[in-house]
């Protein structure tokens, strides 16, 4: 739903300027594989926490890097204000050698980036954008960027496919070793905000009964978003599987709770690290507006600074 509420397409990053304090976002434009041009809203800052600066005690340079995939309704802008106020919480967080950047997709249709909306459309955008993380960002001291996925809702679906899309790179030969090509970049922690397994799970979940015919649609869906079949493709490949954290929202009007419920088990089941932290209040949009979901999202992407 790219143009709902009305006229968010028309929104600015300077509407929200005020609002989003020092935080300082700039747009960039960048183009996805198949020529699509899409935009991107990025802002950095750095940490202001002092250390020893020993030789044997000084923090080496590092950049960690967060993609952040939007839920489906709305444009970017309007979801600054509480990114910058997770950067600042940061901020506040990490070492002075540290700096966190947040690179925030707008899809292919969203706000001002170019063509229609499809899966396979997100799917490339995704790409672009952490292609543009992992290559356009500077490295400090040419160490490595640390790169993490943050997806809200649909969002949630675009990660961990992206995630799944680079792991098909590099599948798992029949000894294990992988085929010797060169691998992706790696994935550290990956972030799903009031999840849902897929599209066709939430149909059945929202409509239980036998008797409607909303649950048999399946086999016409478009798009699919389909988290589970993501994370097994994920464990079945030779790269390195992120953590991985899930936030429930506790009063989510949309997704019902058993759906979180369902990814975390499928996790256990294919042995990747995840915890689940049920945000207390919460509706389906406002974890990190929540002091607990602040919390919780901060001392994630924390861990990796």
């Amino acid at each position: 739903m790219p143009s709902i509420p009305p006229f968010s397409k028309r929104e600015r990053i300077e509407d929200y300027k005020m609002q989003c304090q020092s935080v300082k976002w700039r747009e960039k434009r960048i183009r996805a594989a198949d020529g699509v041009e899409i935009a991107l809203a990025v802002a950095s800052v750095n940490g202001c926490q002092q250390h020893n600066n020993s030789s044997s005690g000084k923090k080496a340079a590092a950049h960690v890097a967060i993609v952040y995939f939007q839920g489906n309704g709305g444009a970017l802008p309007a979801r600054l204000p509480s990114l910058s106020t997770i950067l600042k919480a940061l901020q506040n967080h990490a070492a002075s050698s540290t700096t966190y950047t947040i690179v925030a997709l707008s899809y292919r249709g969203y706000w001002t980036s170019r063509g229609r909306p499809s899966e396979r459309g997100i799917g490339l955008d995704a790409a672009a954008a952490i292609d543009y993380a992992t290559a356009q960002l500077p490295k400090p001291n040419d160490k490595p960027i640390t790169l993490l996925l943050w997806g809200q809702s649909i969002g949630a679906g675009v990660a961990t496919t992206a995630l799944a899309n680079l792991s098909s790179l590099h599948p798992r030969s029949i000894d294990g070793t992988g085929p010797g090509r060169p691998a992706p970049p790696p994935i550290s922690g990956l972030l799903l905000e009031t999840p849902f397994v897929s599209v066709r799970a939430m149909l059945t979940a929202i409509y239980p009964q036998k008797w409607l015919p909303y649950r048999y649609l399946g086999p016409f869906l478009r798009n699919h978003w389909d988290s589970r079949a993501a994370l097994q493709k994920i464990a079945a490949s030779s790269i390195r599987t992120p953590k991985l954290l899930i936030l429930q929202a506790a009063n989510d009007e949309l997704v019902p709770s058993s759906q979180s419920v369902e990814l975390e088990e499928t996790c256990r089941g294919l042995k990747i690290d995840v915890e689940r932290i049920v945000i207390s209040g919460a509706l389906h949009t406002d974890v990190a507006a929540r002091s607990q979901g602040r919390r919780a999202i901060v001392d994630f992407l924390g861990e990796f600074g």
